[in-house]
């Protein structure tokens, strides 16, 4: 490319080409003499040296002065501690896999040369290097240990989530339906990988709130899977599994956290249970009533999202958040934001039924309303 510049008489361009190349050249050669040096220690020292960390090899023991060796020399130039699970970039910069991948999440460029590394993210060929972990694993085996306990640490306490859950603030969510999401936002991109990786695949979804940051009560979503896309972006599949108030609200890393409860509907027995089935096969026929009567391209598009009406509970509180139908219906019927969270919120059946129950009838009336104003015109 400089040698056309140079025939173009683009000389200033054609220099910059130059300089480049060399750079790369330069960083190349200091990379593989880095390697290269370590292994030629174990020629260099007699077995016997004094004050030596020992190496096992095939044909035997080689010995290397401990005073040659500083773990400083093998620390992640962006958390500053020994590498874990070290990467190397194409532009042949050495990170921790973790450190890699949040720069990453904000910049698809190295964070020490600025090379682009579009087509390195696009791959996720994160392979670890195998080179450097080796020779972590000869020389600093208790540094690594060390580091790897703080490691399992951090897991630990990320994956514990009766201490701190993760909280997405978009939408409302709602128990046993599936919520998609496209995840862009740097913050999300490490909370969702995060959830991957410690294995719990949960996290609390809740909506925005002025002054708090994110509302009182959410839903917490199970990721059933993940898509990635070549520039760093997820489409994540979650569905709803348990309602649960907050406690206290936190943050970590960027995103929300929170410290929450479980909710569960309060069981009743005797009359009031006879009552509640009475109420509930009857909302529940309305219900079905008011899918039925919508037009056919409407229907098609809430069965396409949220699948068909749920069938009738034979025991109503048989799930500790109720029947998967009134939430089913709750994420359909043409309702703000806030009246939906005051009905999450409730933890009784019977004031979730009511509730429904009025809007079914509201929106039965509107409907009515305007279809009267159509004839009338």
């Amino acid at each position: 490319k400089a040698a056309a510049f140079r025939s173009a008489d683009r000389n200033e361009e054609a220099l910059q080409e130059y300089f480049c190349y060399l750079w790369l050249v330069v960083q190349t050669f200091f990379s593989l003499s880095l390697y290269f040096f370590f292994f030629s220690l174990l020629a260099l020292f007699p077995d016997n040296a004094s004050s030596c960390k020992t190496l096992p090899t095939f044909s035997g023991e080689r010995q290397v002065p401990s005073q040659l060796l500083d773990s400083a020399d093998f620390e992640c130039s962006l958390c500053m501690r020994l590498f874990y699970e070290p990467v190397t970039t194409p532009c042949g910069h050495t990170f921790c896999l973790k450190c890699l991948e949040r720069c990453l999440d904000h910049n698809p460029n190295c964070p020490l040369c600025k090379e682009n590394l579009s087509e390195y993210l696009a791959t996720r060929a994160y392979n670890k290097t195998l080179l450097m972990e080796e020779l972590l694993q000869r020389y600093f085996c208790d540094e690594l240990a060390e580091r790897q306990k703080v490691h399992e640490e951090e897991m630990k306490e990320l994956s514990n989530l009766n201490q701190e859950v993760p909280i997405f603030v978009c939408t409302m969510a709602f128990p046993t339906i599936p919520c998609p999401l496209h995840v862009f936002e740097p913050r999300y991109r490490l909370m969702i990988r995060r959830s991957m990786e410690t294995g719990t695949k949960q996290f609390g979804m809740c909506i925005a709130d002025e002054l708090k940051g994110f509302a009182d009560h959410g839903c917490m979503l199970e990721v059933r899977d993940v898509k990635f896309f070549p520039d760093g972006r997820s489409v994540v599949d979650t569905i709803g599994i348990a309602c649960f108030k907050v406690l206290s609200h936190g943050q970590r890393d960027g995103y929300h956290t929170a410290k929450i409860e479980y909710l569960e509907d309060k069981k009743v027995e005797g009359e009031e249970l006879t009552e509640l089935l009475k109420l509930h096969d009857s909302v529940y026929d309305q219900a079905l009533g008011w899918f039925t009567s919508l037009k056919d391209d409407m229907k098609n598009q809430i069965i396409s999202h949220f699948g068909q009406l749920p069938v009738k509970d034979s025991d109503p509180q048989g799930n500790p958040n109720g029947p998967a139908w009134c939430w089913w219906l709750l994420a359909v019927l043409p309702l703000e934001n806030k009246a939906q969270l005051t009905i999450l919120a409730m933890n009784a059946l019977k004031d979730r039924l009511v509730a429904i129950r009025r809007v079914l009838i509201f929106v039965t009336r509107k409907r009515q309303e305007s279809a009267n104003l159509q004839c009338i015109s």
